[in-house]
């Protein structure tokens, strides 16, 4: 069984959050796929299989199943589309129905996914202090104009909104106390952002709870934080720019389009580059 290894989310030639991609005419067991996974050792796998007009979903990190995630459906999209030409393909997954498209575009390739619905609660002030405590920050540390929340686009991802770029450049946690507070926060990543603008956010994602210290690109989370600035009354004008992954090297581009309905569903897009032959 041949594991596609893509880039999503990718600005040009370099960058993108690396994800595996398994097209399959039946998903393999769990136990393999957890072991596939845990072999690519990418945040991210997605394993596809036909179903009806379009195709079952699943994601696993390296140390579990996750119910959804942004840039292995960008990758997959992109595997799709050069599998079965550019087009829009439905997708199911464990607890959504969503859909990719995938084109090409020049030597690389472009896919945009529709996210699950979106939502988003106040941050308890339990999960507040926990969170900066894991991460050392203080109270005055954050943006008063987006105030902590949790915010769904798929999965719950902890929002935390820093008043400074240096405070998100300087990001550093223990990652199993990190992965213990997601995990009984039922959290996918823990989300901080700093707004260079109304319109372009710089981001950094910690996915301990997925056996990986950070992301550098997170598809799912922008949908969330997407969603939640549409709620809000954010001044986004329909469109949010996202970089990611700059901290660490692997510069990445998001791109968000917000709908004038809460709640619905948020277009994320970006580049697909091939990694290796």
């Amino acid at each position: 069984m041949t594991v596609l290894r893509l880039a999503a989310f990718s600005d040009g030639e370099r960058g993108g959050n690396p994800a595996g991609v398994v097209i399959a005419e039946t998903l393999p067991a769990d136990s393999a796929m957890q072991g596939m996974a845990a072999e690519v050792g990418f945040s991210e796998t997605a394993f596809a299989a036909p179903q009806g007009d379009g195709w079952r979903v699943r994601y696993f990190s390296p140390a579990a199943e996750v119910p959804f995630c942004g840039h292995a459906t960008i990758a997959l999209g992109a595997a799709l589309a050069e599998r079965c030409g550019d087009g829009v393909f439905p997708l199911t997954l464990n607890q959504a129905e969503i859909t990719v498209e995938g084109r090409r575009q020049g030597e690389r390739w472009r896919a945009a996914l529709q996210s699950p619905p979106t939502r988003s609660t106040p941050v308890t002030p339990e999960l507040l202090t926990a969170a900066l405590e894991l991460f050392g920050y203080d109270p005055g540390d954050l943006d008063p104009a987006l105030p902590p929340a949790v915010v769904h686009g798929g999965a719950d991802h902890l929002l935390l909104a820093l008043r400074r770029r240096e405070d998100l450049a300087a990001m550093r946690y223990a990652m199993e106390d990190g992965a213990r507070l997601m995990a009984e926060a039922g959290l996918l990543t823990l989300l901080l952002v700093w707004a260079e603008g109304p319109r372009l956010f710089h981001s950094r994602n910690a996915f301990a709870v997925g056996g990986v210290y950070e992301d550098p690109a997170t598809g799912a989370a922008t949908a969330a934080l997407a969603g939640h600035l549409g709620r809000l009354g954010w001044p986004h004008g329909g469109s949010i720019t996202v970089v990611q992954g700059e901290d660490m090297g692997c510069r990445s581009l998001l791109e968000a389009e917000i709908p004038a309905m809460p709640g619905a569903s948020v277009r994320v897009a970006g580049q697909v580059r091939r990694l290796g032959p």
